[in-house]
């Protein structure tokens, strides 16, 4: 029976994956994802190539590691509890505000544009296992008001998609054309609260809430 690996083991094994994460990413948007090889990867890592195979046997799963690492503050199972809209939508909209203000979002969204024509696989993987799960959050918690009688939603997908483009259309893409693009925490809360009250204003109700 092979022994579980010591707390040390998987300590220096989990800071191996994040260099050679960090280096996937830099290569990917320097070189693009089809120039920029695994044998690179691993070179700008500074591991053995043996090393990243073990982790990242092929450069889709690479990518992937990307996506999960991006979007890793995201904690899509916490939905907030029903019966106020607001507080609710602050929970969401500020996690959101601050999953897109860091940098390595703004990476793999450059590396997912610039890499769509070639490969679009990279465009769904990214959808699929990052920005998906997330609306999917905010579909639910939105539906969940519903039917608390805290919001009159027909229409929850919608809803969502309106809720988050107000946050990622001042906070995200502005930094993908315009790399002095930076924005204050006060900016940010600012931008969450009025996507928040806008959002309020259109689906709240005045209806209490009866579990």
């Amino acid at each position: 029976m092979t022994p579980a690996p010591s707390a040390y083991h998987q300590r220096v094994a989990q800071e191996k994956r994040a260099l050679i994460v960090q280096a996937a990413t830099e290569l990917f948007l320097e070189l693009g994802y089809d120039r920029a090889s695994l044998a690179r990867v691993a070179d700008r890592a500074g591991v053995s190539k043996a090393t990243l195979f073990k982790q990242f046997p092929t450069k889709a799963a690479l990518f992937d590691a990307i996506v999960i690492d991006s979007w890793a503050e995201n904690d899509v199972a916490e939905v907030p509890p029903a019966g106020d809209l607001t507080a609710g939508l602050t929970v969401l909209g500020r996690r959101y505000a601050t999953l897109l203000s860091q940098p390595a979002m703004t990476d793999l969204f450059r590396i997912v544009i610039a890499e769509l024509p070639r490969f679009p696989g990279l465009a769904k993987a990214h959808f699929s296992r990052g920005k998906l799960p997330y609306f999917e959050s905010v579909r639910i918690y939105l539906v969940t008001e519903r039917e608390a009688g805290a919001a009159d939603v027909a229409d929850p997908e919608m809803a969502a998609t309106q809720f988050l483009g107000m946050i990622s259309n001042y906070l995200l893409w502005p930094s993908l054309v315009l790399p002095d693009w930076t924005v204050t925490s006060d900016r940010t809360t600012a931008v969450v609260d009025e996507a928040v009250r806008t959002m309020v204003a259109r689906y709240g109700t005045d209806k209490p809430y009866s579990p």
